[in-house]
């Protein structure tokens, strides 16, 4: 049995509050990892056609309010 096996198994034993708790546990650490991947393609340069695309849409007057 394989150890991700071996952790569903442990997850499908859980109390309902301790699996809420592994869930909230889960999404933050997902939601980290987010937030690690923005900054490093920030940093990088790879998310400037976002702000060229922002740019060119405001000079035509095509950003619409949110």
């Amino acid at each position: 049995m394989s150890r991700v096996e071996e952790i569903k198994e442990a997850i499908d034993t859980l109390p309902e509050e301790e699996y809420i708790q592994l869930r909230q546990w889960f999404s933050e650490k997902d939601w980290q990892k987010w937030d690690r991947q923005i900054v490093a393609d920030s940093e990088t340069k790879k998310l400037d056609f976002l702000l060229k695309e922002a740019g060119e849409a405001k000079s035509k007057n095509k950003l619409r309010e949110l």
